[in-house]
């Protein structure tokens, strides 16, 4: 949505894996903001559903220039509890999910090369990562592991494709009012307890994110690669030392 704001009329295609009214509804404020999308079922962490969302969006608009991968699940366990699947599954959408999209972008990048009338790279990858490749998270060691290996993939992949002029970044979010952890910042108590770890005394929103991703596609961050943007009101700041630990 904040792509529509700060581009001219740009074409989104919005990914989906089982919330295809969700989907739309995104498409339909792209589309009243003056940008053209359609959105796309497919699983990223499979290799075939991934090519066959590049080839529906390589059909439609022809090329891609910014790629945000924003695919993110939790399995969440006690360490000796967690079973092998959950491992398997949090893997396979948070880190090989990225792996394969950012693969494809970067494939049709290299074979299109610098638009100077677009941009000044030849295309941007958007890696979504968490606070956790940084602080431990005990009771979600999958989780924390995806994020962990989003952060070197990121900085391996932007290390390769720099000198083609492709930019490849990070955003950490910290904590973000989502569904995924309405159950903290909807409870008094569980609320209170989670700003303690947060310096800046709030809870983030998704327009924090939002803004931080537009930075990173525009020309505005051109020498900007192999970077993570932590976006978590401090949270990586080890609030527990205020006041000397």
């Amino acid at each position: 949505r904040l792509f529509s704001y700060f581009f001219s009329k740009p074409s989104v295609v919005v990914n989906y894996y089982s919330d295809a009214d969700a989907a739309q509804e995104i498409v339909e404020q792209i589309e009243a903001a003056g940008g053209e999308a359609f959105a796309v079922g497919a699983n990223v962490g499979k290799e075939e559903d991934v090519r066959a969302m590049f080839d529906r969006m390589l059909e439609r608009f022809g090329t891609i220039d910014i790629l945000v991968s924003n695919s993110g699940i939790q399995k969440d366990a006690a360490f000796v509890d967690l079973s092998l699947d959950d491992w398997n599954k949090v893997i396979e959408t948070n880190l090989t999910g990225q792996f394969l999209c950012a693969r494809e972008a970067a494939k049709e990048f290299l074979r299109r090369g610098v638009r100077p009338d677009i941009s000044s790279a030849a295309g941007k990858i958007i890696c979504m990562s968490s606070v956790h490749q940084v602080i431990p998270w005990a009771g979600h060691v999958n989780y924390a592991a995806s994020k962990g290996g989003i952060e070197m993939m990121m900085r391996s992949i932007a290390q390769e494709l720099a000198p083609h002029k492709i930019r490849v970044n990070s955003i950490a979010p910290g904590a973000i009012a989502t569904s995924i952890n309405q159950s903290a910042w909807n409870n008094p108590e569980a609320k209170a307890r989670l700003l303690e770890l947060i310096p800046a005394k709030r809870i983030g929103n998704v327009d924090d994110i939002g803004k931080a991703a537009v930075w990173l596609a525009s020309d505005d961050s051109d020498y900007v690669t192999g970077t993570t943007l932590f976006v978590d009101g401090g949270m990586t700041l080890y609030p527990g030392f205020e006041e000397n630990g």
